[in-house]
């Protein structure tokens, strides 16, 4: 797949960015970006880009962290009943007479 250049405007300014990404996919992702930056520069006392962009990046990132912990965790219990589930049915298979 050849790499397209999509043109997004993020905080104000306008990025043009190349990958083989989707471009919807591509503005989707920079509209996020866009609205977490906004959403920062009005809930904090910010008025540099960078710290507005840093801060911005911070919040997307413990989102991640959390996501993904939940996932784990998630993974985990399904592994747990999984292994509980199947050796219930050893249990009752076990117990019953065989044809």
């Amino acid at each position: 797949m050849e790499s397209e250049s999509v043109t997004v405007t993020i905080f104000g300014k306008e990025y043009t960015l190349k990958g083989g990404a989707d471009p919807e996919y591509v503005q989707e992702v920079a509209a996020f970006v866009d609205q977490r930056m906004n959403e920062v520069a009005r809930n904090a006392a910010v008025v540099s880009t960078d710290r507005v962009a840093i801060l911005a990046a911070v919040n997307i990132a413990d989102e991640l962290f959390r996501e993904q912990q939940k996932r784990m965790e998630a993974s985990a219990t399904l592994e747990d009943r999984s292994i509980r589930l199947t050796q219930l049915l050893v249990k009752e298979i076990g117990d019953s007479p065989t044809a």
